[in-house]
């Protein structure tokens, strides 16, 4: 006995030099009746003897005083992770000795009885230090961390380079490798403080982590509504960094160790105008959205940079590691979009959106399920890469300068050089709402009205989206050419022909077009105009403010009708 009590005095007298100044008797893990916490011995005075003895121990290093639990755990696991996890060993297995909750806290094995805790706690009570034996939802251990990983990975720190406090057993990651047991100077026993993630960056070097808005953003709760943050004690968004959207123990949403399961959920706990000055949340409770809320579980951050399942979640545009709110001009891809994947031009994947329509064609180039026009047209095409192709007879200037040189109707400061992106049509019906196709009352995700009802009355609010970049005056009162009294104002307001008619506001596909034929977005409303001798429906270019149809519309019929 003599020599026990030898062994617990020695340790506390040097804990201090080991601990950097703390000692364990300070701590939580102090389970003797000394301790400060809430769980602890009812009459055990001595303080080491719950992990360790220098008789009777296990065979496991250091001196263990425990029994190994025996139990299989479940590991985690996803779809991205390059790591082998393996059932828990080294200090894993002897921290989850006590925190499996399987094995009672008082069996030691230099005591022939179990030592008897207060509150009649025999197990880890529940709560956050209760890890349990599903370990899924828990950071993953006993993993090989080397050179190999971290080239898999790509955003791993080398292992050679790791700070000092994170330290391999054996060269795998153990929870002594984030957690020390006899000292708690930031909390939860870790070795370095999780404030600003710094512990998390020792090992997790995410590409333009560093200016991303996550990392960045002073940004505090309001308190309104539920704490985005209730797992942690900081109060900002840069602060939170990693842990504003993860967790590493007891996750809800396991495979990536999310706070909650239901995706967007890890979004707008802070985008619903409690922290984010912008309510995303509210621009998605509209009539039209890219709706979320309608799938669940099917994102997968290894699916193809194609969607191939049609769904849509935050991260399917957003890359929350990397995303910030820097401007940029059409058609480059703007901060919100940063590091997130997409189609480009040719129809190939790319890893880091370079323009924003490439973000778009993830889902609108092709993919089975998207959603296709409600306007029947002579031809069509749901595919809009295809639509906005340069090649094209003609297409809206989103990939690049349109292909028409002579567009008077232009309002400063668009020109025929302009190129505008797929947002400046499809975004918020609201200018207070964040920038982006989160929701609209209008159709289609329109960011202003656009009537597209045959017998549509002309008004500036009926056709308010064209009128963002195209004078009304110069549209319908134009008469200093005969092209423009006869061809506009005859039919927009003279027979309430609505502009989409005529014109298609993507484009037409070159496989499927022709520079004669479907200049000036000319694709025809086939609910409305049919055709005329043997099937003849078509719109021919004459030059510059001339052309002429052949095509029956609201009973009137053009065999042709000239216009110039």
């Amino acid at each position: 006995m003599r020599s026990k009590f030898l062994f617990c005095a020695v340790c506390l007298l040097f804990w201090p030099l080991w601990s950097w100044g703390q000692s364990i008797v300070n701590t939580e893990h102090n389970l003797s009746v000394s301790g400060p916490g809430s769980t602890k011995a009812t009459t055990e005075s001595e303080v080491c003897i719950f992990c360790h003895t220098p008789h009777n121990s296990s065979p496991q290093a250091p001196l263990w005083n425990r029994k190994d639990p025996g139990q299989t755990y479940t590991l985690y696991s996803s779809s991205t992770i390059q790591a082998v996890p393996g059932q828990p060993d080294g200090s894993s297995i002897l921290c989850l000795s006590c925190h499996d909750g399987t094995v009672a806290l008082g069996d030691v094995l230099s005591r022939a009885s179990v030592i008897e805790f207060n509150n009649g706690v025999t197990t880890m009570p529940a709560g956050p230090a209760h890890i349990g034996t599903n370990l899924s939802d828990d950071h993953p251990v006993s993993f090989v961390y080397d050179n190999s990983l971290a080239a898999a990975d790509g955003e791993l720190a080398d292992p050679a380079n790791l700070n000092a406090e994170v330290r391999l057993e054996n060269g795998k990651v153990q929870c002594t490798s984030c957690h020390d047991a006899h000292k708690d100077i930031y909390g939860d026993f870790l070795v370095a403080s999780a404030q600003y993630s710094t512990l998390c960056g020792y090992c997790h070097q995410k590409t333009d982590w560093s200016s991303s808005a996550h990392n960045t953003s002073p940004a505090t709760w309001n308190g309104s509504g539920s704490d985005p943050w209730f797992h942690t004690d900081f109060n900002s968004v840069a602060e939170n960094a990693c842990e504003n959207c993860h967790n590493p123990h007891t996750a809800e949403g396991a495979e990536r160790l999310t706070n909650y399961l239901v995706e967007e959920s890890n979004c707008l706990n802070c985008h619903n105008g409690n922290v984010a000055s912008g309510n995303i949340e509210s621009a998605l409770s509209k009539p039209y959205t890219h709706d979320v809320y309608s799938y669940d579980q099917i994102h997968d951050d290894a699916e193809s940079k194609q969607v191939q399942t049609m769904h849509v979640e935050c991260v399917d545009c957003h890359n929350p590691h990397k995303a910030n709110s820097t401007a940029a001009s059409a058609p480059n891809a703007g901060g919100p979009v940063l590091g997130a994947r997409g189609i480009d031009t040719n129809g190939n994947p790319v890893e880091n959106v370079q323009y924003e329509y490439e973000l778009c064609y993830r889902c609108h180039a092709g993919s089975a399920g998207s959603p296709g026009s409600a306007i029947t047209r002579q031809i069509e095409q749901n595919n809009t890469r295809l639509e906005f192709d340069l090649n094209n007879p003609s297409y809206h200037p989103v990939e690049g300068v349109g292909r028409n040189a002579n567009v008077p109707s232009l309002i400063t400061p668009y020109t025929e050089n302009s190129v505008i992106y797929c947002t400046d049509c499809h975004a918020s019906n609201d200018a207070t709402d964040p920038a982006g196709p989160h929701g609209s009352i209008y159709p289609y995700i329109l960011k202003f009205n656009y009537e597209t009802a045959d017998y549509t009355k002309e008004s500036y609010q009926n056709y308010e989206l064209c009128y963002q970049c195209h004078d009304r005056n110069a549209i319908i009162n134009d008469t200093s050419t005969k092209f423009g009294k006869d061809v506009h104002r005859k039919h927009i307001v003279g027979e309430d022909a609505p502009c989409s008619t005529c014109h298609d506001p993507h484009g037409i596909s070159s496989s499927q077009g022709t520079s004669q034929n479907n200049t000036h977005l000319i694709n025809f409303n086939t609910s409305v105009v049919s055709s005329v001798q043997m099937g003849r429906l078509e719109f021919v270019d004459e030059g510059d403010f001339a052309g002429k149809c052949y095509l029956r519309c609201h009973g009137r019929v053009h065999k042709p009708k000239s216009y110039k």
